[in-house]
Order: C-alpha cells, then sequence, then structure tokens
C-alpha cells in the first residue's frame, strides 16, 4: 500500500468543542466542519492534519462506536521549553513535566478533554546505550 496521506481521527461526545481545543491550543484551523465531524490541518503544515468524529456516528463500525482509548498523539516541535510554558499558561493539564529521556528526546506529556494524551518532543542526541539502536540512516 501506497499510502497518500495519514491523519488520526480522534472518537468524541463533543466535535466542537475537542476541535475548539486542537485550534485553540495548538494551532490547527478547520478546513471542513459539520456537527458530526471537523478536519483540522496545522496553521504551520499543512501536511499535519487532524481528524475529529463524533464517537457515535454511523460511519463508526458498531463494535468501535464511544470515545477513544490509549492513544497518545506525538507532535515534534522546536522549542519544547517554550511550547511548556505556553501550556502551562494556558492551564493544561501537565500528566509529565518537561524532562529529557535518555533515548533522544526532550518532551512533555499533556492531555486533550477526551483524554487522549498530547506528547510534545524535540528529538535529541540519545544516551549511548540507545543510540545503537537507532538506525544508521534517517529516513528524509
Amino acid at each position: 500500500m501506497k499510502a497518500t496521506s495519514y491523519y488520526p481521527v480522534i472518537l468524541t461526545d463533543d466535535v466542537a468543542g475537542t476541535a475548539a481545543f486542537y485550534s485553540d491550543h495548538f494551532r490547527f484551523r478547520a478546513l471542513f466542519e459539520i456537527d458530526w465531524y471537523v478536519h483540522l490541518q496545522s496553521r504551520e503544515d499543512e501536511t499535519v492534519n487532524l481528524g475529529i468524529v463524533r464517537g457515535d456516528h454511523p460511519t463508526v463500525p458498531e463494535s468501535a462506536r464511544g470515545r477513544v482509548s490509549g492513544l497518545i498523539l506525538n507532535f515534534e516541535v522546536e522549542d519544547p521549553d517554550a511550547e511548556y510554558a505556553r501550556v502551562q499558561a494556558e492551564g493544561l493539564p501537565i500528566l509529565q513535566a518537561l524532562r529529557d529521556e535518555d533515548f533522544g528526546q526532550r518532551h512533555f506529556i499533556t492531555a486533550d478533554p477526551n483524554g487522549v494524551l498530547i506528547d510534545v518532543i524535540k528529538p535529541i542526541p540519545p544516551s549511548g546505550e540507545y543510540a545503537e539502536h537507532y538506525a544508521e540512516e534517517q529516513p528524509a
């Protein structure tokens, strides 16, 4: 399969509220809006997209209807320290404080109103024990 696009879609009971959360706090804008679905695109990078769908909509298979569970959205950024300060100032929950990880990330974790975890990340050099696990050449 050659994918031409990829983006997560969050199941929720509050489509408008969830879309507003990502627009207000993570710089998305709506490209399509209806009461049961909103397609969002980053204001800064048009290749970064996110869908929001009402969890009980008929397009969702009946066995999967409801709310999202067990999802982390990773956003790679240039300055996680500035984003951390901004998110704190906006009153978002901090589930994991800003820190450096030996496996090669500086990051923190917050959450959206549905409990979806949002991991804000900047890759950093990994420690020696983790460096050997990376491919020699990273894809472009």
